[in-house]
């Protein structure tokens, strides 16, 4: 389940990252912000699916709003500028929040349809748990057919591939750029507000996850799609694994495979050199 997590919310980074060339590093902020606003909707209506559709809504409104009005001045910027941009940028969303709903912690309660447990043979594991699973691999079925079978998926993978020949065919890159930031931001939106109900929901809940998933990118390679599906797994399990035998030194591993993927594979495992 973690593993799923992860993969959700680095594919929003990994596309990102893979056709735009920014780091973005207020991806996790807005991760966060879909959590917040998941809750927000959930309260006032207490159905989870309004609540999934506004976390995700909000985000992409956010992310457009940035993209227009910040982001797109530092495409062609070094990647530092990038960096030092996008971590301000991060720190002033979390203060934000932190101002509207204060720092306690949060919790989103489990829709009704994830109440109970399931049998699983071997152990009992939370219902709404395995049904994220399945939330999870629905959204990956939709980026799926938005990047392979549309026309704008095309151009995205074309633009991790050679950005400089998408160019020069004339395609309206800056109406592309901004679909792409803002598609996303949704995913990491929504993925906040999946994860909402098993978490609590603090303004720097956006943190951790941001440093999990740029080890997810360094694995699967970035701006691949199938990438960012074994990289979360990888990611996913290997933190759990650790977590069961020895908590203290989970993070040390999920950080030692990255750096092992590093030295065999400097690309990551479905990664391509093409991209300077």
């Amino acid at each position: 389940m973690l593993g799923a997590l992860l993969i959700l919310v680095a594919m929003g980074l990994t596309i990102v990252f893979g056709t735009l060339g920014v780091v973005n590093f207020a991806h996790g902020a807005l991760y966060m912000i879909g959590a917040y606003a998941g809750y927000v909707a959930y309260l006032h209506t207490h159905s989870f699916i309004l609540a999934m559709t506004s976390g995700a809504g909000v985000v992409l409104l956010v992310g457009v709003a940035l993209e227009r009005g910040l982001i797109r001045y530092y495409y062609a910027r070094p990647p530092e500028d990038q960096i030092l941009v996008t971590f301000g940028l991060s720190i002033v969303l979390v203060e934000v929040v932190r101002l509207i709903f204060g720092g306690v912690s949060r919790r989103t309660e489990e829709p009704v349809w994830g109440h109970g447990i399931v049998n699983l043979g071997l152990l009992y594991y939370p219902k709404y748990q395995v049904e994220v699973l399945g939330i999870v691999a629905l959204t990956l079925l939709v980026i799926y057919l938005i990047l392979y079978r549309t026309k704008l998926g095309l151009i995205v993978r074309a633009g991790i591939e050679d950005q400089l020949m998408v160019n020069i065919l004339g395609i309206n890159v800056t109406r592309t750029f901004l679909l792409v930031f803002g598609l996303g931001a949704m995913a990491a939106g929504f993925a906040g507000v999946i994860n909402a109900p098993i978490v609590s929901v603090d303004p720097d809940m956006g943190a951790p996850i941001l440093i999990q998933c740029f080890v997810v990118i360094v694995i699967g390679g970035v701006g691949s799609f199938w990438g960012a599906v074994v990289g979360g797994l990888i990611a996913g399990e290997t933190l759990s694994l650790t977590t069961m035998v020895a908590p203290d030194y989970a993070q040390v591993m999920l950080f030692a495979a990255m750096a092992f993927i590093l030295i065999v594979r400097p690309q990551g495992l479905f990664g391509v050199k093409t991209r300077e």
